[in-house]
């Protein structure tokens, strides 16, 4: 099929955006195991000796925009496969991006995540020989079998979100009056910053106000959730009707630092006052915390990122396979390092810069040129090497600047 002549140029700040995203994933798995609060069915690790209100707060603050600002730029990237390739271009790359990676990884992380979990909870209960008895978690084939889909349940929902927006998608392709209607509407409201600002917050206040909950629960078994479909299903749809609209992207920049820090300021007056405030105000303030920082932080990527950069491109094609096995290693460094005694925020951070490392290196020597970056991201890059004599150039540049 060829290409419409009307193809949208790439768009660097959003795929910074979703890449971005995705990478804060590993900041929360290396910051939440020295929270103040319990995590029951999402995370049950924890550091309780060195635990902080600051890890809590910062866990949140993150928590609260990062999953639905990457599902609008997932929900607009697939408008853009559905319209500009075909319905079933998107499908099949959404199953080949998602659905395979999905069930491929869910199977070879479930060994290493059952066996980390065990040993780091074992340290973290004084237990003396956790190694041995982490190894002897295995005891049945049944423990192969994942029960949970861990830290991929994003990809779950997202081929959920697939499958029902190709369904909606085909329908109003069938009722194009209606299509024009809804989306001169959403322009009409996202073109007006206060506007989109108040009616999709008022949207979401709405959902927690019926699932009777101040933010949403994370699902992570394989019956799916109702109450977690329908929440970032509307982020989702928010980013394909965006994407009919797509020259309003530079409307995210009006008020993007004053969005941001609003949002923050938000989040912090909700957690301050939490044990003061009735739900129903910490369902507003939430509400309009998320679509705050959403568009907020959206206007600061298209301001910033919106050129190519090559290091920000690398980052892009890494953070998939990053994001994919970095919780083995942030479940295993903080019992390597139970008895280091270091501040919360330290440890944190020992965690996520071990990660960090562990995974882009793997990334560039195990992945990037090889059929594994193929099969996430489409294409194998080559590793670039340098012969002697450029190698000699190098380090010829970097003394002249170093004697400088």
């Amino acid at each position: 099929m060829k290409t419409p002549a009307h193809k949208t140029d790439r768009l660097h700040s959003l795929d910074s955006l979703r890449a971005i995203m995705m990478m804060l994933g590993i900041v929360l798995h290396s910051i939440i195991t020295y929270d103040t609060i319990i995590h029951p069915g999402e995370w049950l690790l924890k550091d309780i000796a060195y635990t902080s209100n600051f890890m809590t707060w910062l866990y949140w603050l993150i928590h609260i925009f990062r999953m639905p600002i990457f599902f609008i730029v997932t929900g607009f990237f697939g408008a853009l496969l559905f319209y500009e390739r075909s319905p079933e271009m998107m499908i099949k790359n959404r199953i080949k991006r998602v659905l395979f990676p999905f069930i491929l990884f869910l199977f070879l992380l479930w060994p290493p995540m059952l066996f980390t979990f065990t040993y780091t909870n074992l340290v973290f209960s004084g237990t003396e020989n956790a190694l041995s008895q982490s190894l002897n978690a295995f005891g049945e084939l049944s423990d192969f079998l994942p029960s949970t889909t861990m830290h991929l349940w994003f990809l779950y929902y997202l081929m959920l979100f697939v499958f029902t927006s190709f369904g909606l998608g085909m329908m109003l392709k069938k009722l194009p009056r209606l299509s024009t209607k809804i989306n001169y509407v959403f322009h009409l409201i996202v073109e007006k910053p206060y506007a989109r600002l108040l009616m999709f917050s008022a949207i979401t206040f709405g959902l927690l106000l019926v699932m009777n909950q101040p933010w949403v629960s994370t699902s992570t078994y394989f019956k799916p959730s109702i109450k977690t479909f329908v929440f970032y299903f509307v982020f989702y749809l928010f980013g394909w009707l965006l994407f009919k609209s797509k020259g309003l992207l530079k409307t995210f920049m009006q008020y993007d630092f004053l969005s941001t820090i609003f949002g923050i300021l938000l989040l912090t007056v909700s957690f301050l006052y939490k044990d003061k405030l009735s739900v129903e105000v910490i369902m507003a303030l939430n509400a309009l915390t998320v679509w705050s920082l959403s568009f907020g932080i959206t206007g600061l990527f298209v301001r910033y990122g919106s050129e190519h950069s090559q290091g920000m491109r690398y980052i892009s094609d890494a953070s998939y396979w990053v994001y994919l096995i970095h919780l083995p290693f942030t479940q295993l460094i903080p019992g390597m390092i139970a008895d280091w005694n270091f501040p919360p925020p330290l440890k944190a951070l020992v965690v996520l810069t071990t990660t960090s490392m562990i995974c882009f290196i793997s990334y560039h020597y195990l992945v990037r040129n090889t059929f594994i970056g193929k099969f996430l991201n489409g294409k194998k890059y080559p590793i670039k090497t340098y012969s002697l004599g450029q190698i000699k150039e190098i380090l010829v540049r970097i003394w002249a600047i170093r004697n400088y």
